[in-house]
């Protein structure tokens, strides 16, 4: 359980307003979560150089908002529906322009709102379809397990349906894989820039992460190398392409050299490929180069949509196949067949191709847009990705210009959030495709320019 660094929010009208609108921010930027606590009103006054009523005042007006909530002789934690009080509370204050979520845009372009009715209804007409509806393997059903083998295998090496395996999204997969391929204390290796729910998994699993050096093209196979020599390593986890967060593909030379190491030091590698699908030319997996031990997992996320809460796991074998889906059966019973059924409709009508096309053009407009508005600072991106990453001047850091950001209505994510070493380093993702128009996406963007172009300058809070 995590304790809030208690800070103040500068722009804020008093000290104590301060201290609250700090700790809306960080719950909204994920900084902090439900659930965790708080520390003492005695530390937090000490810590901001405040008087104790200060501390109690901010205190009993965050409890007011319903943001925390006091158990006597424990302390104070976030609430566990603290999203139903900070949401409500902030759309009456402004319209939020979100950032911070790495959704794919929906262009009109790709249909989806009308295909995702459209596809339930005429599975529902067919007799046998109704099936669909009821419980079924934790693998899923064999003719969606063989679509979805078919279409990994388009990049994928030795594929086949028995070794297929459906999830509940990319996240129950990982949380599942980490759990079969390491114990509590093992090390799995990750770039030094990680996605936030490898470091959730790796968390609750008491698995510690390993950060790797990265270059321009991703993790270098010489700081893997070097920290298979230091340390007893379990496991590689990597993004292959369009890396979250940091927007890197790895060139085909550096994942053949990352799969000789692995293949070398007898490492499990776990393959998270959620944005391929959304490259012109992908490159092959490093799984096609790693003789089974590999583990690929390309959920549907971000090439339609988070909200189908599906994705597709290739595992070593059948009988690591079989062990997964027991481990999802105890963590989500299965994945939705319905979902499973019009995904695999989906990839039969080659769809799920269209839709990815549409969304990737979507993203190339975006990033258009951000080159232009965002020219003159340190930008990370690629033409097909959704986000891109923001290096910060030397002047701002990272957990103050979320907030500066926040309150002048732009949601982003504090680069921390990405760290694997837990070390503050000054960066920000921003994230194009939740946006609803690109009026909108400009609007948002030219805040970025302009809070980057003025840092805030030293004032006090009285």
């Amino acid at each position: 359980m995590a304790e809030w660094q208690a800070r103040i929010e500068l722009s804020a009208r008093t000290k104590y307003l301060g201290i609250v609108e700090a700790l809306e921010t960080d719950i909204y930027t994920g900084r902090i979560k439900p659930g965790d606590r708080l520390p003492p009103q005695r530390k937090v006054a000490g810590q901001l150089g405040v008087d104790l009523t200060t501390v109690t005042r901010a205190y009993n007006e965050a409890n007011r908002r319903g943001l925390i909530e006091a158990r006597v002789g424990s302390g104070s934690f976030i609430r566990r529906d603290v999203e139903l009080h900070l949401f409500a509370d902030m759309s009456g204050k402004r319209a939020l322009l979100d950032l911070s979520m790495n959704n794919p845009p929906q262009p009109t372009s790709a249909g989806l709102r009308q295909a995702i009715p459209d596809g339930i209804s005429e599975l529902m007409a067919a007799g046998e379809r109704l099936m669909q509806l009821n419980y079924h393997h934790s693998a899923g059903n064999p003719h969606d397990r063989q679509i979805a083998s078919d279409w990994l295998g388009e990049t994928l090496d030795s594929v086949s349906a028995q070794r297929t395996v459906i999830s509940a999204g990319a996240q129950a997969a990982l949380f599942a894989i980490l759990r079969l391929c390491c114990s509590a204390g093992d090390v799995v290796a990750c770039g030094e820039w990680v996605y936030p729910g490898l470091k959730a998994a790796a968390s609750a699993n008491g698995i510690q992460l390993w950060p790797l050096a990265m270059d321009e093209d991703g993790i270098c196979d010489a700081a893997l190398a070097e920290a298979c020599q230091q340390q007893k390593i379990t496991a590689l986890y990597l993004v292959p392409a369009i890396d979250n967060p940091t927007t890197t593909t790895l060139p085909l030379q550096r994942r053949q050299a990352l799969a000789a190491i692995i293949e070398r030091y007898q490492l499990h590698l776990i393959e998270d490929d959620p944005y391929s699908v959304l490259l012109p030319e992908p490159f092959a997996p490093v799984c096609n180069f790693v003789a089974q031990r590999g583990w690929y997992i390309r959920t549907v996320a971000k090439c339609i949509s988070p909200g189908l809460r599906l994705a597709y796991v290739m595992a070593p074998d059948d009988r690591a196949a079989q062990i997964l889906a027991q481990q999802l059966h105890a963590i989500s019973v299965m994945a939705s067949p319905l979902m499973a059924a019009l995904l695999s409709d989906w990839l039969q009508q080659d769809k799920v191709a269209q839709f990815a096309i549409a969304i990737r053009e979507e993203n190339q407009q975006r990033q258009a847009i951000a080159e232009t508005l965002l020219a003159d600072f340190a930008v990370q991106a690629s033409p097909y990705a959704q986000h891109l990453w923001l290096r910060l001047p030397d002047s701002w850091r990272a957990d103050q210009f979320a907030a500066h950001a926040n309150a002048r209505g732009v949601a982003v994510v504090d680069g921390q959030q990405f760290s694997a070493n837990g070390q503050h380093y000054q960066s920000a993702r921003l994230s194009l495709g939740l946006i609803a128009s690109h009026d909108m996406l400009r609007e948002a963007l030219l805040i970025i320019a302009e809070l980057l172009a003025n840092p805030p300058q030293q004032q006090s809070i009285v």
